[in-house]
């Protein structure tokens, strides 16, 4: 094993498979001499040559409409947006054509795209740069995608993507690319659409992925202390979600408190509750409770930006009121004087 930043690891990943494959190439915004908005290609265009580090014009229409055309003709293209908000220009290209053309062709066409995004807030970078839009990607059936929280995760599940015969998201979070964990020196590969317990716990079920395991990790740890253990759920992939490992954990904690770095309404948090309720109601003891950025633009101010995504505090405080839930309890209404009185059973 050895230890890197996650930023390494996502380099570290794309070296390999280009040098491995010579079907793999990236294209992006200022990937090549620049090395990448975040540095992630820093030094691979002299290393790999204009060919396999393509430059690309500030147009996202226009460069993800090529890297499907490049995808069904026989290559493996890697396309950064630079910020995950700037995926929007480039929706077209993806929901209409690259998560589409297999289906339309039963299968005669394979569609090997990766899009690396980088998302996530706490930067202070504005409403227009902080965004995590996964659970738009969600509604599209065709397209898998995966965000990692671990440099290892990182590596492994991206060298799994770029060998995918369908597109695949890549969510790279921008607050965990000066990260460090340790990741195998010899190459492992890491299923897409398997989940990973981070944390055993029996008391309360944390649901979460990418930059917020970390913060999942940290509430669980404060709260063991006060005799509250948490089940630490790392998604790492969100389409195809592995709904085994989700239930059979909530199974086992009876409680399921989901978080999210995207906004609140009808998040990945919306589709977990809907999930559990429709096959595990019955073994629920508390309501499910979710945890995500408020319905606001990201703010740039750091005190609001602060206020408006998920804290340590605020996980703790929800995990606290998931487990304090009195399940044993209900209230009855007299149905003559209207009063409401308290009855355990």
């Amino acid at each position: 094993m050895k230890n890197v930043f996650y930023l390494k690891a996502i380099q570290e990943a794309l070296i390999e498979e280009i040098e491995r494959d010579p079907s793999v190439f990236l294209m992006g915004e200022d990937i090549g001499e620049y090395g990448g908005c975040f540095g992630v290609t820093r030094g691979m265009l002299k290393t790999f040559g204009s060919k396999r580090v393509v430059d690309l014009p500030m147009s996202e229409t226009s460069f993800m409409g090529m890297a499907v055309g490049a995808a069904i003709t026989g290559l493996r293209p890697i396309v950064e947006i630079m910020f995950m908000d700037f995926i929007t220009l480039s929706s077209d290209a993806i929901i209409n054509h690259a998560i589409k053309l297999r289906y339309i062709f039963g299968g005669g066409v394979k569609v090997p795209l990766v899009i690396r995004a980088p998302s996530g807030a706490g930067k202070r970078y504005g409403s227009s740069h902080s965004q995590s839009l996964e659970s738009l990607f969600m509604n599209f059936p065709g397209l898998k995608i995966v965000a990692p929280s671990t440099p290892a995760d990182a590596k492994g599940l991206l060298k799994s993507a770029i060998r995918d015969d369908n597109p695949v998201l890549f969510i790279e979070n921008k607050g965990l690319y000066w990260t460090k964990g340790n990741i195998p020196e010899s190459e492992c590969l890491i299923p897409i659409g398997v989940a990973n317990i981070r944390r055993e716990g029996c008391d309360v079920t944390i649901a979460t992925y990418s930059r917020m395991v970390d913060l999942a990790l940290e509430a669980a740890q404060d709260l063991a202390t006060e005799g509250i253990h948490v089940e630490v759920l790392d998604l790492r992939s969100l389409a195809p979600l592995d709904t085994d490992t989700l239930f059979n954990s909530v199974s086992k904690t009876g409680r399921l408190v989901t978080l999210e770095e995207g906004y609140l309404p009808t998040g990945v948090g919306a589709e977990l509750s809907s999930l559990v309720v429709e096959h595990l109601f019955s073994r629920l003891k508390s309501p499910i409770y979710r945890i995500a950025c408020e319905a606001v633009p990201i703010p740039y101010s750091p005190v609001l930006e602060d206020l408006a995504i998920p804290s340590k505090d605020k996980v703790i405080a929800t995990i606290k009121k998931s487990c304090n839930f009195q399940s044993n309890t209900i209230y009855v209404r007299n149905k003559w004087n209207h009063q409401e009185h308290r009855m355990d059973i």
